[in-house]
């Protein structure tokens, strides 16, 4: 696991981790219209935003959680230009396979199958995951919206990360069942749920993919569930 660093969930696919080296990364923040975030959490700040599309329920407050604590914001290169036109103060525009470094992190940009757009109908760009090498040297995989695709395990040989964040839903993104496979590709032996019980529509569930490790002889692997608001 990552040493000496916390791993809040806010609800749906906004993630707050506190870095060994004191640094706030807010992920896809979305929190006063979010049904599952914690009303504490709703004024958040962070030092560093990661944004993996366009869409509002991973968009709609990055540029005010930038604001609030004057925050490097990543995203895709159309997103962080629009999120700078919202008043993001210190945007950074990247694109796949590429890597920024930033209060200490290196931050390197993944593929993710999804779609993007804006919310007000621009072009969002691609959708993208991320792997986030902490201060200490472990990184952690951010896969964002996506199905599984092959070159997960390319993603694992090339950083190694000992904890995946996946998206398990099913629907707008994979579910348990692809999600299993997607845990057999990276190699993580360590996993946390995003992207679902925000809505009915959402099935999937952890205790689903655990099941699915099972059948893969992957009953090994941790899957830690948390409420929304909890700590890893």
């Amino acid at each position: 696991m990552p040493e000496n660093t916390t791993i809040t969930w806010l609800g749906h696919a906004t993630w707050h981790i506190k870095t060994p080296g004191g640094v706030d990364v807010m992920v896809d923040p979305w929190l006063s219209t979010n049904p599952k975030c914690p009303e504490s959490a709703y004024e958040s700040s962070a030092d560093v935003v990661l944004v993996t599309h366009g869409h509002g329920d991973h968009i709609a407050d990055a540029a005010e959680v930038s604001k609030r604590g004057n925050a490097t914001t990543i995203a895709q290169y159309e997103i962080a230009t629009w999120l700078g036109e919202q008043g993001a103060p210190n945007p950074i525009g990247m694109n796949t396979g590429g890597t920024v470094e930033v209060r200490g992190l290196k931050v390197t940009m993944t593929h993710a199958y999804h779609s993007s757009s804006l919310p007000d109908g621009g072009y969002g760009g691609d959708p993208a995951g991320y792997v986030l090498e902490l201060e200490s040297g472990q990184r952690i995989y951010i896969a964002g919206d996506t199905g599984v695709f092959g070159d997960m395990a390319l993603i694992g040989e090339l950083y190694a990360p000992v904890l995946a964040i996946l998206p398990i839903g099913d629907l707008y993104t994979m579910g348990p069942f692809q999600a299993a496979h997607a845990v057999r590709l990276l190699g993580v032996q360590h996993v946390l749920g995003s992207h679902w019980g925000t809505f009915d529509a959402l099935t999937g569930t952890p205790d689903q993919l655990k099941a699915e490790l099972a059948a893969l002889g992957l009953g090994d692997v941790a899957v830690h569930e948390l409420a929304p608001g909890d700590s890893l």
